[in-house]
């Protein structure tokens, strides 16, 4: 055989392997998630990961912001923390990890058709939809509100209620926003509290109130009324139109991750179109504003969103919410 045609049988031969070679590995192995999820969107989220990554295999551990940190606190103390991923409520908890150096800067992970400004600009941690405040009215409201500062009108003294900022982070969120909003600040909430604002519990116990005609309108999450109104509650939620506060759900890898390529995989998988219209399909607004939002909600193009400088709300959290409660008597 004529050398130059065994040189071209040997590479014939020897391509299939070089290109199999240069294929990486498959996502493998253990991923630890803590999640402030409800507990059947985690495990959806899991699961359809898992469809993706068949080769990872995902625990998942579902409680409360306010549950979670202190177990990953003390695990951290230990010397021990657990998860690789975390996907809680709020940007604030993820810039207290970020100052603390616990989050790892993540470039790998594929934002798909997600905004920037739904993500921290270093790349710790990524926003994964879109849960805002607005107000939802009883349909027997004297009014529906159009904006926030409807709600200082004399029809509404005495008729409105929110969760606790020491309950909800969303409140907590909401309230922090409010203060860095041009037109609103300090002004509008201290206006707002004079007309008998009342903290009670969480996003629920608001809702019962305005659904029962207990209270005719509640500053609350997107979510709750619109499924509630779905199934028959006489209640309306409103986008008001100087905009809403928000929450992202944000998720990070942690520094300490086991297994970061498949932590990659899994935040990349959230911000996916299939990660995102799994969201919608959850109920939630996609931080991807191309996906279709959940029956129920306006096109995402008309709903403004307060902006909110993270690491400024966390330096002023404490002093901002202190005086608050002072405000509403907590």
């Amino acid at each position: 055989m004529p050398p130059i045609l065994r040189r071209i049988l040997l590479a014939a031969l020897l391509l299939p392997a070089a290109e199999a070679a240069a294929q990486p590995a498959p996502v493998s192995g253990p991923l630890v998630l803590y999640t402030s999820q409800l507990e059947p969107d985690a495990a959806q989220t899991a699961e359809a990961f898992r469809r993706r990554h068949p080769a990872v295999q995902v625990e998942w551990i579902r409680g409360g912001t306010n549950q979670i940190m202190p177990r990953l606190r003390a695990e951290i103390a230990a010397g021990s923390p657990r998860p690789d991923v975390l996907l809680l409520a709020d940007s604030l908890t993820f810039e207290t990890l970020k100052a603390d150096g616990r989050l790892r800067a993540s470039p790998e992970v594929d934002r798909a058709g997600t905004p920037a400004d739904r993500h921290d600009p270093d790349g710790t941690y990524f926003g994964t939809k879109l849960i805002t405040t607005g107000i939802v009215a009883n349909l027997r409201a004297p009014f529906f509100p159009r904006v926030w500062a409807d709600l200082l009108d004399p029809r509404a003294r005495n008729m409105t209620a929110m969760p606790s900022p020491a309950v909800s982070g969303a409140a907590a969120i909401h309230v922090l926003s409010l203060v860095q909003a041009p037109g609103l600040g300090w002004e509008y909430l201290t206006k707002l509290a004079q007309t008998g604002l009342q903290p009670r519990g969480g996003n629920g116990a608001v809702m019962q109130a305005v659904a029962s005609g207990e209270r005719a309108f509640g500053i609350i999450i997107d979510y709750l009324p619109i499924r509630e109104a779905a199934r028959g509650a006489p209640v309306r939620f409103i986008f008001p139109e100087d905009g809403v506060s928000a929450i992202t759900e944000p998720a990070a890898i942690l520094a300490t991750a086991h297994n970061p390529r498949a932590a990659i995989a899994f935040l990349s998988f959230l911000l996916s179109r299939e990660g995102q219209e799994l969201a919608s399909r959850q109920g939630f607004l996609p931080a991807d504003p191309t996906v279709a939002p959940p029956e129920g909600f306006p096109d995402p193009a008309t709903i403004r969103i307060l902006p909110l400088d993270a690491r400024r709300a966390l330096a002023e959290s404490e002093e901002t919410l202190r005086r608050f409660g002072a405000l509403v008597g907590q």
